[in-house]
């Protein structure tokens, strides 16, 4: 009996095996989608991160933010092994393909967490910086460029509302040591020097704690010039 199951047991496994091997292999889809699932390991499903991590949003920023970064990394504007190992030799039609998929996205943001270690009177001068500015220190106000909502403005300036606080704080503090650059002239390089610690962990943390708009899409463009040249925005 023992000898007659173990020649089925061999005679089903042989079976199988043949059966496996003569499956047709599975075909990965070459499209946009599958091309970028990488981009989902760090920073969320679909781009879409939640507001407790380090890596920001990219769904729904303008294609023209998110292709500067990407060519940023490559070029060595920004340092991140990761990412400069990721986009090393990809071309400038792939990146833009990349930052035009991402963009396109239209996905709900994570509840904001009210909570916040920040005292009140951090979070006040988070917001002066945010809506005012500090024109004696030539610092203008986020809203200036990023926008009233805070959404960002077409076709290159990121929202700065649904972002983590150590996120915001440590690309801030990266202009303050200049160990971020953009396309010259770098703007937001100016504008970081400026800053103290205490002003970037101020305004992070604001930012931070702020609801999204009921529109959270960018706007179209600035009621008026920018303060200060930036060369990720056509002139």
């Amino acid at each position: 009996m023992t000898a007659g199951l173990r020649s089925f047991a061999l005679a089903l496994l042989f079976l199988v095996q043949g059966v496996a091997s003569a499956a047709p292999p599975a075909t990965v889809p070459d499209t946009i989608e599958q091309r970028v699932a990488a981009c989902i390991a760090c920073h969320g499903r679909e781009g879409a991160t939640t507001n407790a991590g380090f890596f920001p949003r990219l769904a729904g920023k303008p294609a023209g933010y998110l292709f500067n970064q990407l060519v940023s990394f490559r070029d060595g504007r920004r340092f991140n092994a990761d990412m400069a190992y990721m986009v090393q030799h990809l071309s400038d039609a792939y990146l833009r393909e990349m930052a035009e998929y991402f963009a396109g996205l239209d996905l709900p943001y994570p509840p904001i967490s009210p909570n916040s270690d920040a005292t009140p009177d951090q979070l006040q001068r988070g917001r002066k910086l945010a809506l005012e500015g500090d024109a004696a220190r030539g610092i203008p106000a986020c809203v200036q460029c990023h926008g009233a909502a805070l959404t960002g403005v077409q076709p290159a300036i990121p929202g700065l509302l649904g972002l983590p606080r150590l996120y915001v704080s440590s690309q801030l503090g990266a202009w303050l040591t200049s160990e971020r650059h953009a396309m010259a002239p770098d703007c937001m390089a100016e504008v970081g020097r400026r800053m103290t610690t205490a002003d970037i962990n101020a305004v992070a943390s604001w930012l931070a704690v702020q609801p999204m708009p009921s529109n959270t899409k960018p706007a179209a463009s600035l009621p008026a010039p920018l303060p200060v040249a930036c060369g990720g925005m056509p002139k």
